[in-house]
């Protein structure tokens, strides 16, 4: 009797250790990327924007839905007709960058965020989260984004954007990746939906 309660207390340990999955995407899905500059692909030609080489890499359409400037109250109040207009299986949500650059508070971000994320998922649409970096030294997303993504079990990147934003090689300014950058942040995406699943 014991060991069948240590055997079910780490079948339970395993399970809280998964990495959250993704339905796999039928090769007809369509995956909407929507964010502000960074989904956009300010700083390059729009074929190198990170949509555009994630949608060669992964050989699934995605849409480019960033509107550069956005700030995250704006995000939220744009996606529902985003969601109607395209019926994705899969969001791509990149937002709020353009709120901790205007200082308009992370509450606000966190807000927001959450509840695009509830609202895709009210519809049956996955998300993934991509974390975007704060202003400052160690160019890390605020722990809120780690926070929505473990309470949705998301699929979460972290570290990315703040990776390429550390690399002038792969800025086309202190803000925006360039065309090199931008592919960089597709690659890690695409293999980020393979071992989630939805590749």
């Amino acid at each position: 009797m014991q060991a069948l309660r240590w055997a079910f207390v780490l079948v339970v340990l395993l399970g809280c250790g998964e990495r959250p999955k993704l339905e796999r995407l039928p090769s007809d899905a369509i995956v909407l990327a929507f964010g502000d500059s960074l989904t956009f692909g300010t700083g390059a030609a729009e074929d190198e924007s990170y949509p555009a080489h994630l949608e060669r890499m992964i050989g699934r359409r995605v849409v480019r839905a960033g509107v550069p400037g956005e700030v995250t109250t704006q995000a939220l109040a744009r996606l529902p007709s985003a969601l109607d207009e395209h019926a994705p299986r899969l969001v791509l949500l990149c937002i709020g960058g353009n709120d901790f650059l205007r200082r308009l508070g992370n509450a606000q971000a966190e807000r927001n965020v959450r509840e695009m994320v509830r609202l895709a998922r009210s519809r049956g649409v996955a998300v993934m989260l991509i974390g975007t970096p704060e202003p400052g030294f160690t160019v890390t997303p605020p722990a809120f984004y780690s926070s929505i993504a473990k309470e949705f079990r998301l699929p979460y990147e972290e570290g990315i954007i703040g990776q390429v934003l550390k690399d002038a090689s792969l800025k086309a300014d202190p803000i925006h990746p360039n065309a090199r950058g931008y592919r960089v942040i597709a690659e890690r995406l695409a293999e980020r939906l393979k071992k989630s699943g939805a590749i």
